[in-house]
Order: structure tokens, then C-alpha cells, then sequence
């Protein structure tokens, strides 16, 4: 036997041995469940997991999420914002268009989301968000738009990725996607930059 195939059979001899290829048991999660976890705590986990990732999240004590919704809309357009709307009842100043490119001069971007998930503040959001036929124009519209505003029923949060596939409803052309805050780069000499590539805010209004 060559020193070669000697030292490849002692190699494998120690993998064998290794961790890597003995069972170990799964670590217990059903303690961060969101069936365990009281509903005022889910939402302040996933304001701690938005923050994280520099969002913004829009909770008003008297839960008037959406009636604030329109009163800051209203101020955008006053403002002269090109802003548009997929959430029903809150109206912008701008129509979706076919071509997708087109989209690069709106300011604010108003979309529904589906769920969201508290352990680390990601978000998403599906076809049928995005009006469904129109999806391929459609889901563009959160990372082209300058500013975006994602709304979320407040009973729609999971305590982690976990939880996450259970709720998530995609078929053959579907198109699906977790936004985590904002756009952000550290490329350049390790340095934080917010809304290089993309959206450069990202604020939840809980409803």
C-alpha cells in the first residue's frame, strides 16, 4: 500500500469517526413557537428584529394604523411625492404602469404584506400581494421605489423561520420574497450605506 493511499484511508477512517456522520438530536423549538408566545410579545420581538435591520415600525396606541396611513399620504403628495398604492383604501397619486422601468420615478411605494417574522424583522410578500396578474410588473416595485411602506396585520407575525413555510402559499409562476429592511451594502471599506441599490426606507404600519 502507497503512503498516498495509506493517508487517504486514515482520512476517511477519521471521518468516520467524526460528528459529521453520527445522529444528534434536534434542539427543542417549541418553546419559540408562535403558539407560545403572547401576541404583545411577537410584536415586540419583530420591532426589535425590524430595528435591527433599520426599519421602522408605525403602531399607534389607539391602533389607528391606517387612518395615520392616509392622513402621511396625503402629506406626501402635498409635498409633491410621486406615491402609489396596492393597499385597498389608500390612495396615491400615481397609477402602475405595464413597464416596470417606469416605476423608477416613484418616491413612496404602499404594498400589503402577508406575514412577517419576529425573530429577525423579514417580511414577505407574494403575487398576490403584488395584484397577481400583474406580478411580473408588480414586484419590481419594492426595489425600485425610493421610499417603501409595507402594511401588516398584526396577527400575521411568526416567531421564527420555522414557522415561516406554513404560511407561505406560492404555486408554479408564483413570484415570493422576504425584504428585510431597507437596501444595504457593506462592500465598500466595511462601511454601512443604507439605500444604495434599492429602497431607502422601509417603515410597517400594524393594523
Amino acid at each position: 500500500m502507497s503512503h498516498n493511499t495509506a493517508s487517504k484511508h486514515a482520512i476517511l477512517a477519521a471521518l468516520g469517526q467524526s460528528s459529521i456522520n453520527q445522529l444528534n438530536q434536534k434542539p427543542d423549538l417549541s418553546s419559540l413557537k408562535s403558539t407560545s408566545i403572547l401576541p404583545s410579545e411577537l410584536i415586540n420581538r419583530f420591532e426589535k428584529g425590524l430595528t435591527s435591520v433599520t426599519g421602522e415600525l408605525i403602531y399607534p396606541d389607539n391602533g389607528n394604523s391606517i387612518d395615520l396611513l392616509k392622513d402621511n399620504v396625503a402629506k406626501l403628495i402635498h409635498q409633491g411625492m410621486q406615491v402609489i398604492s396596492l393597499v385597498d383604501g389608500i390612495k396615491g397619486n400615481q397609477l402602475m404602469t405595464t413597464h416596470p422601468h417606469e416605476l423608477k420615478h416613484i418616491d413612496y411605494a404602499i404594498m400589503p404584506a402577508r406575514f412577517a417574522v419576529a425573530e429577525n424583522g423579514a417580511i414577505w410578500v407574494d403575487s398576490e400581494q403584488l395584484n397577481g396578474l400583474n406580478a411580473k410588473t408588480h414586484r419590481v416595485l419594492p426595489f425600485i421605489c425610493e421610499n417603501l411602506v409595507l402594511v401588516l396585520n398584526k396577527d400575521n407575525i411568526v416567531a421564527t423561520m420555522h414557522d415561516a413555510p406554513a404560511k407561505m402559499r406560492l404555486h408554479v409562476g408564483d413570484f415570493g420574497t422576504f425584504i428585510a429592511g431597507p437596501s444595504k451594502t457593506a462592500d465598500i471599506e466595511q462601511a454601512l450605506v443604507v439605500g444604495a441599490h434599492g429602497a431607502f426606507s422601509l417603515k410597517v404600519y400594524l393594523i
